[in-house]
């Protein structure tokens, strides 16, 4: 996965709700929903397709991150893949800085892809009993808005190509 400033993508529509196990027919409004599975050591992000009628009704996944309404698509019609700025800002603010382990890994990659779309600036590294941590100002965000504080994992070269191929499987970045 490179890190580009195009939109991001995420997973294929399901077609079925994944909370009442019915179809989603096409043309038909429904929520895409990026939830914590952290309990899978594989990919702990994984987007779920939610029918209207649940979601209107309050029905909600367990470890919801992000979500966004959508229509399902016709057959045959391009796929719309494309999560907008402000998702991709929640997911990293939903992870959460007390994260560790694979999601504070995750969260370090979604900060350097929001970084790379320049929705974020670098404010600095705080470096505190062996620990670095990263600052960012959210671009707009008044001067005096707190910082985002995002862990550096201190993940290798093979493990971040590896997280991202994770990731890709929620999150696609368009080259």
């Amino acid at each position: 996965m490179s890190l580009s400033s195009e939109p991001v993508g995420v997973g294929s529509f399901t077609g079925s709700c994944a909370l009442r196990s019915t179809p989603i027919a096409p043309g038909v409004p429904f929520v895409a929903a990026l939830v914590d599975a952290s309990d899978d050591a594989v990919t702990p992000l994984k987007r779920l397709d939610i029918c209207a009628e649940a979601w209107d009704a309050g029905e909600r996944p367990a470890g919801l991150v992000a979500f966004w309404r959508s229509i399902a698509p016709l057959p045959g019609a391009p796929r719309q893949t494309f999560v907008d700025d402000e998702t991709l800002l929640e997911i990293l603010q939903r992870l959460g800085e007390d994260a560790s382990g694979r999601r504070a890994s995750y969260r370090w990659l979604v900060a350097l892809i929001l970084l790379r779309k320049r929705l974020l600036k670098h404010a600095g590294i705080d470096r505190n009993a062996g620990a670095e941590t990263w600052l960012f100002k959210v671009r707009g965000s008044e001067d005096d808005a707190p910082l985002l504080r995002v862990l550096n994992p201190q993940v290798l070269d093979e493990e971040l190509r590896d997280l991202s191929d994770q990731l890709a499987e929620v999150v696609r970045i368009e080259a």
